[in-house]
């Protein structure tokens, strides 16, 4: 199991993409549950507009801050370790349901992985949509099963004496990782250490890591 390819380059072809195509058997059965909920008056058109323009707004990049202020300020960290959701609602990170989210911290002995084993359930408030390897159901049964191996694939080897905690995510309670502080960020403001915080790690599938840029 890896990363999805595609999202570091795009050298493969499309099939041709048909405008005109008969709607599937989903997307008929999601458009007349829509228009009799809308017709019932359980919600508007404009409601779901706005409930989408809402999901499009979020990104890592909520996530990566809520790292760098944890990283930064240590009564925030503790704060979000008690009610990630709370805490984050500090930061301004808007929640538009009903989730929990419980943030669970790496250190140096203990290793925590993020998994849905039914579905694709995932802190999307603080980190938008998930990736689609998390979705599959290799990623979602090898989590459990064999972490260390699955670890491996994405380039994490943890050292046999670090505990790895696979936490399994519910319509109700969602995760999301704390991963460790590298090296050599001392002094480093919150923006500096946001910009090196990846989806990824706050999925515990990779570390965060500094890159070296050598001087020409």
């Amino acid at each position: 199991m890896s990363a999805d390819p595609a999202a570091d380059g795009h050298d493969h072809d499309h099939a041709p993409i048909i405008a005109d195509a008969a709607p599937g058997y989903f997307e008929i059965m999601e458009t007349a549950v829509r228009e009799l909920f809308i017709q019932k008056g359980l919600f508007s058109a404009g409601d779901i507009r706005r409930q989408i323009e809402v999901l499009d707004s979020r990104s890592p990049a909520l996530g990566a801050a809520v790292v760098a202020r944890a990283w930064t300020d240590p009564a925030f960290r503790e704060r979000l370790l008690d009610d990630g959701r709370r805490a984050c609602e500090e930061l301004g990170i808007s929640f538009y349901d009903d989730t929990d989210l419980i943030v669970l911290e790496n250190t140096a002995t203990v290793h925590n992985l993020i998994v849905c084993t039914l579905c694709s359930c995932y802190p999307r408030p603080v980190l938008g949509l998930p990736p689609d390897w998390y979705k599959l159901k290799p990623y979602r049964a090898r989590a459990v099963i064999e972490p260390r191996k699955l670890l491996a694939e994405f380039g994490t080897i943890i050292p046999d004496d670090v505990e790895v905690r696979v936490s399994d995510s519910t319509a109700t309670v969602r995760f999301l990782v704390l991963p460790c502080r590298p090296e050599g960020t001392d002094g480093w403001s919150e923006q500096q250490l946001a910009a090196i915080v990846t989806r990824d790690a706050m999925i515990g599938v990779v570390p965060v890591t500094v890159q070296q840029e050598i001087a020409s």
